[in-house]
């Protein structure tokens, strides 16, 4: 398998890492231990196919960081997987876990494999497989991985199972992303589209403007997008315009509606995929226009919350004079040149490992409930997110009004600072 020499996520990852480390003059000791992961492992799968013949895939498990608990982050499993992406991943959920404040750090695992050309037998194999590996340097109390791309909750079983097994004992706090019913958490679905709103709606009132009187345009139709939608709408605000991809097509349009987007309708006419049916919303009077064209609308705030590297130095300069806020709902979808354009043109950011941490969040939930076995109510969970997003929100908000710095700049300060100390009061630097 080749690697992509061109784009290394892990050297971006150590590069944003030592710009914040030269701000806060962060000592040598502690520089080395956070530009690696702690521990990273390694691993052969042999999995026995349907045809009869065996094959071996390859694993991974990276802990980047547990100086504040347990390591946590997802399962990826992608035919282009590699050690560099996973070790970056781990480290960007230890500054996540850090900026929203949770007990965890950072951790995350992958397996090289195209779950498309896989049977659901051999799917099984690879999860457990995976558990078979790693399964004395896992467990509730040490690391808790998760669903991420192309794995799903019933994935997250099979490996919990496995775990079981080999454990002799029940451990539903092993893993988060599992069902409901069968360990998972309510609010689950909504946490990463309602926290993303949450920090909008903190970030609106301190630049004291009324949420009802804005306007927001949306890049994306997926889980992220339709419930940052459904909250956003319930408050008040009004969505002009979303963009989705066609799986059909293979090609991204967005939708406009000047008096406001209908979100069950066009619920009602997409796809698994995400992608909106265009004759039954031209029938509806919905605009469709390019996938560009979500970027470039008259309104207040942008939601990203598709792809990574989405707002460019190529694009960002058609983004309306209007527009006060970019809430970054995807991960990455901010190049640095944007960030700059950003600063220059007083476009308030609110960077994506603060705006999209619902999701972990709500998986640390998940975390508690099981470990000690008794479920919250929806609301209970719903209630608990919006306490913990608005308090990581006006951490970094003041951060970034003393230190007059950005807000991404900001979040990683705080993340980077937190972590540090937890490595310096247990004494490993």
């Amino acid at each position: 398998m080749s690697e992509d020499k061109s784009f290394n996520a892990f050297q971006m990852a150590q590069a944003q890492f030592d710009k914040v480390a030269d701000l806060i003059n962060l000592d040598q000791g502690s520089r080395e231990l956070l530009r690696y992961p702690l521990r990273e492992y390694h691993f052969s799968i042999p999995v026995r196919m349907d045809d009869g013949h065996m094959r071996v895939f390859r694993g991974f498990r990276c802990q980047h960081n547990d100086a504040r608990g347990p390591a946590k982050g997802g399962i990826r499993f992608h035919p282009h997987e590699t050690i560099d992406t996973v070790r970056a991943l781990s480290m960007w959920m230890t500054w996540k876990t850090a900026v929203a404040d949770l007990p965890l750090g950072g951790g995350k695992g992958g397996v090289i494999c195209d779950p498309h050309n896989l049977s659901m037998r051999e799917q099984e194999q690879i999860c457990r497989g995976w558990v078979r590996q790693v399964n004395k340097n896992i467990g509730p109390l040490a690391d808790v991985p998760a669903p991420d791309v192309m794995t799903h909750g019933q994935h997250m079983l099979w490996m919990l199972d496995e775990y079981e097994t080999i454990t002799g004992g029940r451990y539903p706090g092993l893993i988060t992303g599992k069902p409901v019913g069968m360990g998972g958490s309510l609010g689950r679905t909504e946490a990463t589209g309602y926290g993303l709103i949450y920090t909008v709606r903190e970030a609106l009132k301190h630049l004291k403007i009324d949420l009802k009187d804005t306007i927001a345009s949306v890049q994306g139709f997926g889980n992220v997008a339709q419930y940052a939608i459904e909250l956003y709408t319930q408050l008040g605000g009004k969505v002009i315009c979303a963009a989705c991809w066609d799986q059909n097509d293979q090609t991204s349009y967005s939708f406009k509606k000047k008096d406001g987007i209908n979100l069950e309708f066009l619920r009602s006419i997409t796809d698994r995929f995400g992608g909106i049916d265009k004759n039954k919303a031209k029938d509806k009077g919905y605009e469709v226009l390019p996938g560009e064209a979500w970027i470039e609308q008259d309104v207040d705030i942008l939601l990203p919350c598709a792809l990574e590297n989405q707002i460019t130095k190529e694009n960002v300069s058609k983004i309306s004079d209007r527009v006060k806020m970019v809430a970054e709902g995807a991960n990455g979808p901010t190049t640095p040149d944007a960030d700059a354009y950003f600063e220059k043109n007083k476009i308030y950011n609110i960077p994506d490992f603060l705006a999209n941490a619902g999701g972990v969040t709500c998986s640390y939930f998940e975390q508690v409930q099981s470990n000690m076995n008794y479920y919250w109510t929806k609301e209970e969970v719903l209630d608990r997110l919006d306490h913990k997003m608005t308090a990581a929100f006006w951490a970094v908000a003041d951060l970034s009004e003393k230190r007059k710095i950005n807000m991404r700049d900001a979040a990683y300060i705080i993340a980077i600072q937190r972590v540090a100390q937890a490595c310096k009061d247990r004494g490993w630097v």
